[in-house]
């Protein structure tokens, strides 16, 4: 590692690029999207998770342009679904565009319209899942969260992102209402006695939950 490296791009360094994602940036920066995907790392890391937990029903809360969804549907069993709700009907549009091109479009369902919406519906429908990832709108991460309990399979993973809101959390002189709500997802995180989590600060943060 160079004097000039961070530990996260020396890391990131002895990986190859992937094929699939790089097709996902592009198209993202072709949309004229915002890229705000998450880390490369985290995105293994996702893949990973769903791996290692044999997650079947997967939930993502913020498609963006798919490259999440691509880590998340990557790890699931043959038989394994994603869940995926976002708001801008155009987001998901080219996320589901990136996933049907990848040979994933069949295993994706797409919910269009407020999230909150959604997990309700999701709750009527009787629909359970073993893995969540929030990705979205930060003043309701503490919202999602508790949707994410009532929807969770016993021993379900809670997965949320962007933690540190590029220092904003870790700033007291921050009180805007996404940093105070994110402040209060993390206190969740840590302290809720219906999870047993964990927080971690590379990147720019990402929480890892377990329903007891």
């Amino acid at each position: 590692m160079t004097a000039e490296q961070t530990a996260e791009q020396y890391m990131e360094s002895l990986y190859g690029e992937d094929p699939q994602l790089k097709r996902v940036k592009e198209g993202i920066a072709a949309s004229g999207m915002r890229d705000i995907s998450i880390e490369p790392g985290y995105g293994r890391l996702l893949t990973l998770l769903v791996g290692i937990t044999g997650a079947k029903q997967v939930m993502e809360i913020g498609a963006l342009g798919g490259y999440s969804g691509m880590c998340l549907v990557r790890g699931l069993p043959e038989e394994g679904r994603l869940v995926s709700l976002e708001l801008n009907p155009d987001f998901a549009a080219v996320a589901r565009r990136h996933l049907e091109e990848a040979g994933y479009g069949d295993r994706v369902e797409y919910r269009i319209g407020e999230a909150l919406d959604s997990l309700k519906q999701l709750e009527e429908e009787g629909r359970r899942f073993d893995l969540f990832f929030i990705d979205a709108d930060k003043g309701n991460y503490p919202n999602y969260l508790e949707w994410a309990i009532r929807l969770a399979n016993p021993g379900a993973l809670i997965v949320g992102d962007n933690l540190l809101m590029r220092g904003k959390t870790t700033n007291p002189e921050e009180k805007g209402n996404g940093v105070t709500r994110m402040r209060e997802f993390n206190r969740m995180i840590a302290q809720d006695p219906r999870l047993e989590g964990v927080l971690l600060p590379a990147y720019d943060g990402l929480a890892l939950a377990r329903v007891k």
